[in-house]
């Protein structure tokens, strides 16, 4: 049997796909994905995957790209078709592969509710299900597969990346180190460059030098939380995206709000406190016990429920004690550290 996954971007959100991937391979699934540039790197070479199909962007000039594409996709005959995404944009891209079925989740649960009439057969998460994982698990169901709960992450480490962060920590003297991320998809999720160099600080005084890491258009952003560590903490080299995947295996912690850097870090078992403010943890923070979510007081409060909450000032709210505080908890040595704080 082959499925065609359809998931084509974020970062975060083709870590969160992963594990479906893997169940897929271990019951014996052919396995194709479509993904968008960005992403591609986390799923080349992936021994869960015999296909990596591209997906060009969605703008005319790039139809002759997407058609040719098409035309491969279709020709390898898939059985299913699974749209993770729930977009306009991912329904149509399964709908035209020609896969003998069409499965997405049904319109309530999907980002872009009208795309479901693309869809030919909807799912529903049984009840209970919070985590995005689960969500896309249970995207399974409906093709014989049943591993909600299933946290495998085919992330496999290559010895090219492994030399190349060994190298660059040898460079810096580093041995032991925590990494702090302080950038965000968008500017609600962001914490202050000047609380993360008060962490850093906090960090330097627990034995622990701290590594900014940052993507491209983010220097600035990590210059900024270097400056306010008063030495405490460095830039991060410069990292492709499995580098810092090796960068994140070998970090004693890492603090980073709701993207994808903190879920790369969980999928690796990173130790992790993550910060999250406008989104809900419960459904995309990380699924160890042991790690700790830190939270807004006034969010932190509010009813629980729903995928987004209001953007705002929120993470402002967030003190550089109560992460600090986290911090202890999750590097207690007798595992007693608690979800949330």
């Amino acid at each position: 049997m082959k499925a065609l996954v359809v998931r084509l971007s974020a970062i975060g959100d083709v870590v969160h796909t992963l594990p479906a991937l893997a169940a897929l391979h271990r019951h014996g699934w052919e396995t194709g994905w479509i993904v968008e540039p960005p992403a591609r790197p986390l799923l080349e070479g992936n021994p869960s995957l015999s296909r990596l199909w591209p997906a060009p962007p969605a703008r005319w000039s790039a139809w002759g790209v997407a058609h040719r594409v098409l035309a491969d996709v279709r020709a390898k005959e898939y059985d299913v078709a699974l749209d993770f995404q729930g977009l306009w944009k991912s329904a149509t891209w399964a709908r035209l592969t020609g896969a003998g079925r069409v499965v997405g989740m049904s319109r309530e649960w999907r980002r872009e509710p009208g795309s479901s009439v693309l869809l030919g057969e909807s799912a529903e998460p049984p009840p209970g299900i919070t985590h995005v994982i689960d969500e896309n698990l249970a995207l399974l169901r409906p093709v014989g597969i049943d591993e909600i709960g299933a946290r495998e992450f085919p992330l496999p480490a290559s010895a090219p990346e492994r030399q190349t962060i060994s190298r660059a920590l040898s460079a810096l003297g580093i041995e032991r180190f925590a990494i702090l991320n302080p950038a965000g998809g968008w500017p609600g999720k962001l914490w202050r460059a000047e609380s993360f160099g008060a962490v850093a600080r906090g960090l330097r005084d627990r034995g622990l030098p701290s590594l900014v890491t940052w993507g491209p258009g983010e220097e600035a952003l990590a210059d900024r939380v270097v400056a306010a560590s008063g030495d405490a903490a460095r830039r991060a080299p410069p990292t492709t995206l499995m580098e810092y995947v090796e960068l994140a295996r070998r970090a004693r912690l890492v603090v980073a709000g709701d993207t994808g850097p903190l879920h790369l870090a969980c999928a690796v078992g990173a130790p992790v406190v993550a910060l999250f403010g406008p989104t809900d943890p419960a459904r995309n923070g990380p699924f160890s016990a042991a790690d700790v979510v830190v939270r807004p007081p006034s969010i932190e409060a509010a009813p629980r429920g729903g995928r987004y909450r209001v953007e705002g000032a929120v993470m402002d709210e967030i003190s550089v004690e109560q992460v600090l505080a986290a911090i202890d908890r999750r590097l207690a040595p007798d595992g007693t550290a608690a979800h949330a704080v």
